[in-house]
């Protein structure tokens, strides 16, 4: 490969990056506020069938930057690229948590009750989504390693939502979990979030695929490259 398309293709990994932290640690600050995103009325397990966390939202994206990166780019990058995110997440929390400690001037617009209500749980909402995080995003990454080596580079589509269906069940129960036990939501609460907050992922799993198909699509034409061909950053 060419320095400059190497480069490039270094400037594209940075900027993947990026995308990835910013996702992560947004969805660890806005948590706390629920959604209901269907107009149909169905409740299960005595909760509405669509009601979930806006801390969703932007999650799906870590599991389709992953996967590209993990198909362009390799697994060992893929891994770096959740290591950083695990570090900018606790950073975060880190902050948040200076920032509840200092007191509030008479004057401040964000008094502190307010500040503490919104970003109190700060804490234990990345503590949760960490543990949940550190299983589903290494399990995806094994996951689809394993089905493209399997299918030596072939059917991505398969891959991709095999690794991401798998991986984000894990990821949903696992924060939940954390959260009932924590006391941050009511356990009569579980079955019913899981089910929504899965379905929710996997509906955006497979609404993701076109879009990594053409990211793959793009990159195999920009660098010249082969079926289950990487790109070397070293």
């Amino acid at each position: 490969m060419l320095l400059k398309d190497k480069l490039l293709a270094q400037r594209i990994y940075l900027l993947l990056g990026a995308l990835f932290i910013t996702s992560l640690v947004v969805s660890n600050l806005i948590f706390q506020k629920f959604f209901y995103w269907y107009p149909v009325d169905i409740e299960i397990f005595d909760s509405k069938l669509f009601e979930i966390s806006v801390g969703i939202l932007p999650y799906p994206i870590t599991f389709l930057i992953t996967d590209l990166i993990s198909e362009i780019y390799g697994k060992k990058r893929a891994n770096d690229i959740v290591v950083a995110g695990i570090f900018a997440s606790f950073f975060s929390m880190l902050i948040v948590y200076v920032a509840n400690a200092v007191p509030s001037t008479s004057w401040s617009p964000v008094k502190d009750d307010l500040f503490t209500t919104v970003f109190g749980s700060t804490a234990i909402a990345v503590f949760a989504s960490m543990m949940a995080y550190l299983f589903a995003q290494f399990i995806d990454i094994q996951i689809y390693h394993f089905w493209k080596k399997l299918t030596k580079g072939k059917h991505l589509w398969l891959r991709n939502n095999c690794s991401t269906f798998l991986s984000q069940f894990i990821d949903t129960a696992t924060v939940l979990i954390l959260l009932c036990s924590f006391g941050k939501i009511e356990w009569d609460k579980f079955l019913g979030l899981l089910i929504s907050g899965f379905l929710f992922k996997v509906l955006i799993a497979a609404f993701d695929t076109p879009f990594l198909y053409l990211g793959v699509y793009l990159f195999r034409k920009r660098f010249k490259l082969k079926v289950n061909e990487e790109i070397n950053l070293a």
